[in-house]
């Protein structure tokens, strides 16, 4: 048996059938986040923060080691429920950002009257 192909793989991020890896996220490894967890993403122009390689700067958003981020103009803050945001610079964030939101579970109606 055969694995499916991953949706996107850039060597860093990589979008399967169940959901998203960040490798490099950690200093031991890679971070998978189950699209079941995605509560939203939202594009992030990075400025100052494209010299952010790897961790944290604000306590808030987390970026995995990508060592070609200066060169990037667009990361994307991804809402999991929790405080910290991973927050990734894939090469191609378009296409990234489509398949998360491709994902998201539709909010359920409210019953109040």
């Amino acid at each position: 048996m055969t694995a499916a192909a991953p949706l996107y793989d850039d060597g860093r991020i990589t979008c399967t059938d169940t959901g998203l890896l960040i490798k490099r996220y950690y200093p031991w490894g890679a971070k998978h986040v189950p699209y079941a967890q995605v509560k939203s993403v939202k594009r992030l122009p990075i400025r100052i923060r494209r010299w952010r390689l790897w961790g944290s700067g604000d306590f808030r958003h987390w970026w995995n080691l990508d060592l070609n981020r200066p060169n990037k103009t667009l990361a994307l803050d991804i809402d999991t429920g929790r405080w910290i945001h991973p927050t990734i610079t894939p090469d191609q964030p378009e296409t990234v950002e489509r398949i998360l939101n491709d994902h998201l579970t539709p909010p359920v109606p409210s019953t109040a009257g």
